[in-house]
Parts: C-alpha cells; structure tokens; sequence
C-alpha cells in the first residue's frame, strides 16, 4: 500500500479515457521529466470495468505482434460476451497505423495495442500522446514498479542455441566465440532491420555494465586485454561478428531450422527465440542452450500493452487488458516456453526458466535507453555492413 501511495502522489496525467477526447494528440512538449508522471492509477474496480464495456459494445479491436494474444481475447469474450476483432500486425506497420489512425482520428481504429519495439514505442507512441499507459490499481500490484511504465505485459526471450549432434557445447562458453575465426560463418541470428527488438539487443550492449562485462570475457577468452579499434568492447563486438560471416537471416523459425537440421558438417550457433527451440523434437532439430554463455547468453525483451488515445472502446480494452494478466487469462501462454507474464505469479511454462533466474543470464531491454541509443547503433550497423 505504500509502494501504491507513493505512485498515486506521484502521478499528474488523469487517465480517464475522456481525457483522451481531444481531437489534437500530446505534442510531446509537456512532457514529464519522470516516467511515473506519465499515467495515474485507476481505481475502477473490475466489475465496473466490465460492466462499462458491456455498454460500449463491440468489438474491441487489437493489434498484436504475437497471436497468442487472440486465444486470450477468445476467452475473455466467452466469459463477458464481449466481442473481440483480432489482427496480428508486426510493429513497424503497427506502430504507423496506430500513429496515423489517431492523427486523423479514424472511426473504427484500435483499442487496444500489443508491440514489442520499445524504441520505437517509447518515440513514435508515446512521447506523441498517440497512446495511453493505463494503469489500474489491480496490475499495479501484480507487477514489479519498473515494468508500469511503460506498461509491460509480458517477456519474451532469445537466447543462443547450437547444433548439438557434433559437439558438447565447449565451444560456445564465451560470446566472444562468434567472433574467433575458427568459427568463421557458423553465427546465425536475425537482420535487426527486420526486428526491432535485434537492434535493440544491439543497443542495450552500450550500456557501460555490458561493455566492461564484454571486455572481461575477451580477455577470459583471448587470454589478452581487448585492443579497441571501435568506441568500446559492444562496437567491437558487434563489427567481429559481421566480419566473422554473420549470417543474417529475416525469420527465427528458419534460422532455428537452419541451425538445428541434423547431418550438418557444421557446429552452427544461433541467437533466436526460445520458443522455436521448444519444438525441435517435433521437428527433428539437434539443439542445446548455450544458457551458461560468458556473460551474456542472449536478451530478452518486453511485450507492451497500451490503449490508443482514441479509443471507441476504451472501458473494453481497460477490463481486456487486466483479464489477460490474470491466472485465467494468461491460460493460452501457460505451455509456451519462452514466454514469460509480467505477472510473476503466473509461472513459466513446464521446463523454463522464470524470467528471474533468466535475467542472470540475458540482457534485459531498457526501453528508454534504446529510445535514446538506437539511432547510433543503427549508424554503426549500416556502416560496417556496407
């Protein structure tokens, strides 16, 4: 109750969807200096909420880069009667239509948005007034402070993963290793200019702990102190690796399939998603987690849930939205490995980690340093992928 008293002083912006009824967007002038400026703390109970959106009517429309959201909105439609119009958008058309939709204040355009490129959220969506944090008492003591704003309502992971069949994993303990010529062409991951989130992972390295973490390994691994002739040990990195024959690919289902095929000559290694590792048996892969990599073993990243500032159903998408983090709700993401609820009372799926014991491991995405880093490192990409 404390922790809660001391967000509702703390917050300005009254997030009533009527506030929200003016025909012009924030321009971002105003602003907040403090992220907990940026939205209040509902106290609507969830039965008024309900109730409210009952009267709205429907469909509540989403926008989702992931379609386990859809099997979610389903039940919430069976349990309230609520219809739910579903379309699975990946973020960067998603974030131009959302954007777009409430310039012009379209009849008809989302509710409720699930995106994952938190750069580009934080920039294009939110410092717009374009969205809204919403925040209700409810998930406020479901989630941790820092995951509030913006609003994260889930975790998914991508971690490296080798081909097994020829090797014991030695060869993978230290990230390092993808940049040793030894290892020439074996590194796979995906183009971070199809995935927001790659460029992310990328950007996130800058961060001063992650670059002193980089430059113990190198020398861990080389047995030297790291010689830059980049900035820093992320840069250096980074430019190893794409002269190591990266190999970049545009879909993480292929890489994992790339990687995994069996009666390869070859000890590839890929950064992907885990839960495409979750299905090699059902497709025949040969793959380990190189989960005790030296010092990262890979990233993971947050799935933000937001409502438009021109929501038609914004009660609707306020009592979908907080459905969705309870035990009920997050049913259709229970089997998923890979998947984590920023609900931490909602467990892991049978044989994954929890996202705790992960961000030993992983780096996690800040969505305010990518916003302000990841112009740089997409210079730094294109100039040494030339």
């Amino acid at each position: 109750m404390k922790r809660l008293f001391k967000l509702l002083l703390a917050t300005i912006m009254v997030l009533s969807m009527a506030a929200c009824s003016s025909n012009e967007p924030n321009t971002g002038n105003n602003t907040p200096d403090e992220p907990e400026d940026l939205y209040v703390i509902d106290t609507t109970s969830f039965d008024d909420l309900v109730a409210k959106a009952q009267e709205e009517g429907g469909p509540i429309r989403i926008y989702s880069t992931h379609s386990s959201v859809e099997k979610g909105a389903a039940l919430f439609t069976a349990k309230y009667g609520i219809e739910v119009e579903f379309t699975q958008i990946g973020d960067a058309e998603m974030i131009e239509k959302v954007a777009n939709e409430v310039r012009a204040g379209v009849e008809g355009g989302v509710d409720l948005i699930f995106v994952q490129d938190g750069a580009r959220l934080k920039n294009e969506l939110l410092d717009t007034g374009y969205v809204v944090n919403y925040v209700n008492e409810r998930i406020a003591a479901m989630l941790p402070e820092e995951d509030l704003f913006p609003l994260v309502f889930q975790y998914c992971s991508k971690v490296f993963i080798y081909n097994s069949e020829n090797q014991d994993g030695s060869r993978w303990e230290n990230i390092w290793a993808v940049t040793d010529p030894a290892n020439y062409g074996l590194f796979q991951m995906k183009d971070t200019g199809s995935e927001g989130v790659n460029a992310n992972f990328f950007t996130m390295l800058l961060k001063e702990e992650n670059i002193q973490k980089l430059e113990e390994a190198y020398k861990d691994y080389y047995g030297t102190d790291l010689v830059l002739t980049e900035e820093n040990a992320a840069y250096e990195w980074i430019k190893l690796a794409y002269q190591n024959g990266l190999i970049l690919g545009t879909s993480d289902t292929k890489i994992c399939e790339a990687v995994g095929a069996a009666g390869q000559n070859q000890d590839f290694i890929g950064l992907f998603t885990l839960n495409k590792y979750a299905k090699k048996d059902e497709k025949g892969l040969i793959l380990e987690i190189a989960d005790d990599m030296n010092p990262i073993a890979g990233f993971f990243y947050p799935i933000y849930g937001l409502i438009s500032a021109k929501a038609e159903h914004p009660y609707g998408a306020q009592a979908l939205l907080e459905y969705l983090y309870t035990p009920e709700g997050w049913a259709p993401w229970t089997s998923r490995v890979g998947d984590y609820s920023a609900n931490t009372e909602n467990a892991p799926a049978k044989g994954d980690k929890t996202i705790a014991e992960w961000s030993k491991v992983l780096v996690r995405e800040d969505a305010a340093f990518v916003a302000e880093h990841r112009a740089e490192m997409e210079d730094f990409i294109q100039s040494i992928a030339q």
